[in-house]
């Protein structure tokens, strides 16, 4: 029989991402000290060891879960599945009282039904355990404690342990969210691309949930990704070192620190203004984002340099004429009161954003759920874009 492919030392890692952030989660990794980086499609692949796994789940922004393989064989049939899973130490990994839950995902392959493909993977460790303890974990669909992944591709099945458990984009921050609330992995993203400085002001005139604004101070206070957020499936592991994990806490709790340019968070609903006040003081950042309840065009800003990043509505609970009108108003503000700074807004709607009628200066392909959307780039120059150009200083 073939040999299974096992990582005893663990020195190989999957991060999931969101498609079009794959590059800058790599630089997060790097910037961690991850080797041999390489992306791929929603997913960045790196060596490390145990406390980098840990630094991976606790800092990086744009990941929304850490996979740890641990066994990697051909599989052509179910019951070849149940075989090769079954030959994995399971009692070594993780203790019989442990809760767990089992996902699959399976593509151009014999084995073409992912439920099955996780109800066998389920069935081999459970008989394993009761084969060799006499008794067998539970599994457990909600609040599991051990996550385990089964992707199939083709012929090739890599077993691996999730060590984030609940995806990472669930930070902990948010106590109620309005409608269509953006993925927090998706704001920090789009907030690293956008290349803000943090030297002026951070404006989301729209901000709803206050999910991007929270994202902003996050970042610029170096408060960790999961600085609020309770608990890791790596936590239920049998190797889990806690006081390793409370080390590497400690040290990025003593990086956070002031930021001393406005971050403004605005929105005409009072209903979303309640619910962002309601989560950005669950944050603790009541005091450091200023929360106003008013229309784009009362929003002022501070400095007269900075970004402003917004999710505008784009045609899913307004006719398309409210839409146009929203789209115009959205660049008559921009062109009259904000000259001088960068405007990044993402839409899933690109024939409204025309209406915008400014010139975009980028455009990059994001997915806001299952949505493609583009996240657009306007330069509001002072003056002409010609004298900018002659005259980059002004």
């Amino acid at each position: 029989m073939e040999n299974l492919k096992t990582f005893e030392k663990g020195a190989d890692f999957t991060a999931k991402t969101l498609a079009g952030l794959e590059n800058i989660l790599a630089g997060e990794l790097e910037a961690l000290g991850a080797a041999s980086v390489e992306t791929g499609n929603r997913v960045v692949f790196f060596r490390g060891d145990k406390t980098l796994m840990y630094k991976a789940n606790y800092l990086c922004r744009t990941a929304l879960r850490i996979l740890k393989p641990i066994g990697v064989f051909r599989v052509k049939s179910e019951q070849e599945l149940y075989e090769k899973v079954k030959r994995i130490d399971w009692p070594s990994l993780f203790d019989v009282n442990k809760t767990f839950v089992v996902s699959a995902s399976v593509f151009h392959s014999s084995l073409t039904n992912s439920l099955y493909a996780a109800l066998k993977t389920k069935d081999a460790i459970a008989d394993q355990f009761r084969e060799k303890l006499g008794k067998r974990p539970y599994v457990s669909k909600e609040n599991a404690q051990i996550h385990i992944d089964v992707h199939i591709s083709q012929e090739e099945c890599t077993i691996s342990l999730d060590s984030s458990g609940e995806s990472l984009h669930k930070r902990g921050y948010r106590v109620s969210v309005d409608k269509a609330p953006l993925n927090e992995v998706l704001a920090a993203g789009m907030i690293k691309l956008s290349g803000w400085k943090m030297d002026g002001d951070f404006i989301d005139p729209m901000c709803g949930s206050g999910t991007i604004p929270i994202e902003a101070a996050m970042l610029a206070m170096k408060i960790p990704a999961g600085y609020y957020r309770k608990n890791y499936s790596f936590e239920h592991w049998n190797d889990f070192e806690p006081v390793l994990f409370e080390k590497i806490k400690e040290e990025a709790s003593g990086e956070i620190c002031e930021y001393d340019h406005p971050i403004i968070a605005s929105d005409r609903s009072y209903k979303a203004f309640g619910i962002a006040r309601s989560n950005m003081r669950n944050a603790g950042l009541d005091k450091d984002i200023m929360l106003l309840n008013k229309p784009f065009e009362k929003v002022n800003p501070e400095s007269g340099k900075g970004v402003l990043i917004f999710n505008p509505p784009y045609g899913l609970r307004l006719e398309e004429d409210e839409l146009i009108e929203l789209y115009k108003h959205i660049g008559d503000v921009l062109k009259n009161h904000f000259q001088g700074y960068e405007a990044w807004i993402i839409t899933g709607n690109l024939e409204v954003a025309k209406f915008i009628g400014l010139r975009p200066s980028r455009k990059i392909i994001l997915y806001n759920g299952p949505l493609e959307s583009r996240f657009i780039k306007f330069e509001m120059y002072r003056g002409s874009k010609k004298a900018k150009k002659n005259n980059p200083s002004a």
